[in-house]
Order: C-alpha cells, then structure tokens, then sequence
C-alpha cells in the first residue's frame, strides 16, 4: 500500500513562490511507487486551493487532511513555517515532516534564537532589538545590519554603512515585521550546516556548504541561479566539529525535528550563529538537498527519510 502524503506549498507571505517551487520539488521528487501526492497550496491572500487550483474552506481542507497518512509542509515563513501548520497538524493529529509549534515559533524569531544561544554559549552578532517606537532613540557609529526579527529569505535585510541609510533600512525590516534586529557585521565565511533527524532517531549531520559572496546574501542571490556554493566546505576539522557540535546544540535547544539549515559565520574566533530555518528550501537544487546529496543521500531518500520520520 502507498503512503498518502499532503504536501502544502505557497502561504500568506512574500516567500510564496519560492514554496511553491519547494512543494513542487516535493511533489515530484517523492517515489510514486511509495507515496500518493495529495497538493494543496495556500494563496497570498490566505485561501486554500486544491491540486485543481479550487478554493477550499478550511473543513474541506481538514477533510482532505484526514484522508492522508502524511502532512509535507514546505511553507517557508510566517504563517508556516513559524508552527502555524504545525498547530494545525496538531490539531487534527495528523504526522507530519519537520518541526512542531514551539520549535517553528523560536526559531523564526531571531531574537528569541539569540536568546537561545546565548543560554547554549554559542555566539551571536552583537545587536539590539528596535521597534518603531524605539527607532528614533537608536544610535550607532559603525556599519550594521538590519532584518526582520520573523521573516526568511532575506527579506527587508539591508547591509547600512551610514546612519543616514538607517531609517530607510528600519522602513524596509517594518514591513515585514513589527520589530527589527540591528546588528554589528560579523566579519566571518558563511556556513550552512544540515541536521537531520533521522526516522530511527539517530541524527546526521553532513559535511557543511560555503556561501562565497560579497556584501549580504540578499534574495536576489539566493534565488537568482548565481549563487557559488561550495560542497563540502574547506574547513579543518577543528572548524567542522565546532559547527557541527553548536549546529546539534541548537538544533536540539530549539526543538527541532526533519531536517533543518542552521546557519552560521566562521570567524577566527569560531562560530556565529546566524539563524535556523526549520523549512529549509526543499527544491533539488537548495542547500540541505545538495549538502544531503554530497554525502551520499539522493533527493528521493531524503524526502522518504523526513516522511517516514514523521510517524515518530
């Protein structure tokens, strides 16, 4: 007998195409003589449409739900990837691949996750938290960087080497979210470290990826086809033990579960943390696919892995 599998793309945030690029990959890469695909997808406007693009009210989505086995959230960013799916699966004690409620939630916030590391003694960019009632009373004199404390894909990120840019950069961070991180550039390489919770339990944490870029890994980076990964990343083994071991910390702090991306800059000091994505990109070409596939796990093992973890 076949698994069936809901696999949910798209949402109510400005990462909706490329979740539904993420759910596509899904959609295909998992073995048909395994898995029945079930599609739903979420619009930007919060309506849910079956695999015939037909509006659903949400019972009808929970009947959909109660008719597959298996739930394959790839909604990156607020209003999935945050626990909000996750609650819903809950809810419906439905399994499902990937990370619950608390784990999603801390995780998107970035602040909350500085909070974490920080209990872990894992380092993290000196910064502040700014609102914008508090905005005005910011004061700096060096170059920083300025995000959304819950958004992805570098959205509203800007790269400020004057405090004359500052407001127009807070502007930006306020429209994806009501707070804002302002912090110190961390002069360091850009590592991306996969943890993967394997359906028996154990965890895998393969050889890490490098970013090599100049200035932030902005959206247009990410998702413009140019982006120079290198895997696995040059690192000594000093180096890649003190990433896989804060990567593990983190991943396990957090509440994580599937696979995540835990991101960090390599400094001469160690590691930085940077952020955790709980719903990485799962497209055959993101990172954690291929950091998966240069240790030997294919794009459709990866997919069975999460999807039989998720009855864990």
């Amino acid at each position: 007998m076949t698994t069936r599998v809901a696999v949910i793309g798209g949402g109510r945030n400005d990462e909706h195409e490329v979740s539904l690029a993420s759910a596509a990959g899904v959609a295909s890469g998992l073995d048909p003589a395994a898995y029945e695909v079930v599609t739903l997808t979420i619009g930007r406007d919060g309506t849910w449409r079956d695999h015939g693009g037909r509006p659903m009210s949400l019972a009808g989505v929970a009947q959909v739900l109660r008719g597959c086995d298996v739930a394959f959230p790839a909604v990156h960013g607020p209003h999935g990837e945050d626990g909000t799916l996750a609650a819903l699966f809950d809810l419906a004690r439905l399994p499902y691949v990937g990370s619950g409620l608390g784990a999603g939630a801390l995780a998107m916030d970035k602040w909350a996750t500085k909070l974490v590391a920080s209990a872990l003694g894992i380092a993290t960019a000196p910064g502040c938290l700014v609102t914008p009632t508090t905005a005005d009373a910011l004061v700096w004199n060096e170059p920083v960087v300025v995000k959304p404390v819950a958004a992805g894909s570098s959205l509203g990120v800007s790269l400020v080497a004057r405090p004359e840019d500052l407001p127009a950069a807070l502007a930006a961070a306020f429209v994806q979210d009501s707070r804002a991180l302002v912090e110190h550039v961390v002069d360091g390489r850009e590592i991306d470290v996969a943890v993967l919770r394997r359906s028996d339990g154990s965890l895998l944490v393969p050889p890490a990826l490098e970013i090599v870029r100049e200035g932030v890994f902005d959206y247009d980076a990410k998702y413009g086809g140019h982006a120079d990964f290198r895997i696995p990343a040059p690192l000594s083994q000093t180096e890649a033990k003190a990433l896989g071991d804060a990567a593990v910390a983190t991943f396990d702090a957090l509440g994580c579960a599937g696979v995540a991306r835990v991101d960090f800059f390599l400094t001469e000091d160690g590691p930085v943390l940077n952020e955790v994505n709980t719903i990485p990109g799962m497209t055959p070409h993101s990172q954690v696919p291929r950091i998966l596939e240069s240790a030997g796990m294919s794009y459709a093992d990866l997919l069975d892995e999460l999807v039989r973890g998720a009855h864990r």
